[in-house]
């Protein structure tokens, strides 16, 4: 029975994994346990598939999943995870930003019965644009769950098989996976662990991806932007209506002259709502949207080719 799955989504990243294979193979083999790692290949195009199939050959604890084009690294994920047989599963960076060295930690952790195992960056190596993203995707995720972690975005996570096997059942495409394991999690847990600048590669985080990531959050886990608009609407309803009755009072104080003289306050309050309306369009497109790729039901993901198979399944 294996006892521990490594996960971890690979992108082009051919510069760091061969550091990366001998550091994660190092550090699961001194935790004592029958374990796996499962590098899934993301649509890589910079000869990552050649190195991992080549360490799947000479290393009988690694599987690699190729996926038959770029899906995301969530989608990624998900595609280890139903590949993953272990009892405990930690997630990984290929980037090695998060250092494998901190998996034995988070095991401790599995061990005492944690559901879920977060982790918090200190001494953060990134740039102030994606510490300020991150800080925002926190922030909206905690409200999306009720479940205030302070660092969702850090994939070195650790995950019991319960949480898991939960998780791989939900048929939705476009999800969260930190926040979709919390809303299954019956208990949850942060410990701090190190944080490295990226040696090589480029991150693949850009501004339009980070977008991206925060519209699947909010329309994936929560009916909260629903909410808060039916709430702005009524609250620009109210706005509208007491303004109403302040420019008729002020037409009967002052006569019609001065209602004439407002028109361009009038043009103000329209555009207040105008620019409601689309953004509460937008939302329900996003809902809509994702309600339709779910009615068609394809997979998440292809799998191309599966190299190496643990020796212990």
């Amino acid at each position: 029975m294996i006892a521990l799955s490594v996960v971890i989504p690979v992108y082009n990243e051919k510069e760091n994994l061969p550091e990366l294979i001998d550091r994660t193979l190092a550090t699961c083999r001194g935790s004592m346990r029958e374990f796996e790692i499962i590098f899934v290949d993301d649509g890589s195009k910079d000869g990552s598939r050649e190195i991992l199939r080549e360490a799947s050959v000479l290393n009988p604890e690694i599987k690699v999943v190729m996926l038959n084009r770029n899906y995301g690294q969530h989608a990624a994920v998900f595609a280890g995870l139903e590949e993953s047989a272990g009892d405990a599963v930690v997630t990984l960076d290929a980037d090695l930003q998060n250092p494998p060295e901190e998996i034995p930690r988070l095991l401790d952790e599995l061990d005492k019965g944690i559901d879920v195992v977060g982790t918090v960056r200190q001494n953060r190596q990134d740039t102030f644009f994606r510490r300020a993203a991150s800080s925002l995707v926190n922030s909206v995720a905690a409200r999306a769950t009720g479940v205030s972690m302070r660092d969702y975005g850090c994939m070195l996570r650790g995950y019991s098989r319960m949480v898991v096997n939960a998780m791989i059942g939900c048929d939705e495409h476009s999800t969260f996976i930190p926040v979709l394991a919390n809303s299954f999690a019956g208990s949850t847990i942060e410990i701090p662990v190190k944080h490295s600048a990226r040696t090589g590669g480029d991150s693949k985080y850009g501004l339009f991806k980070l977008i991206s990531l925060q519209f699947d959050m909010l329309t994936s886990m929560s009916t909260f932007p629903l909410r808060m608009l039916s709430l702005m609407g009524g609250v620009i309803s109210m706005l509208g209506i007491g303004f109403g009755v302040l420019l008729a009072v002020l037409r009967l104080a002052y006569g019609p002259i001065w209602a004439a003289n407002g028109i361009f306050t009038l043009f103000a309050v329209l555009f207040v709502f105008i620019g409601a309306q689309f953004i509460g369009l937008g939302l329900l497109g996003e809902y809509i949207g994702r309600i339709y790729h779910d009615v068609r039901g394809r997979p998440r993901f292809f799998v191309k080719e599966i190299c190496g198979r643990p020796k212990n399944i």
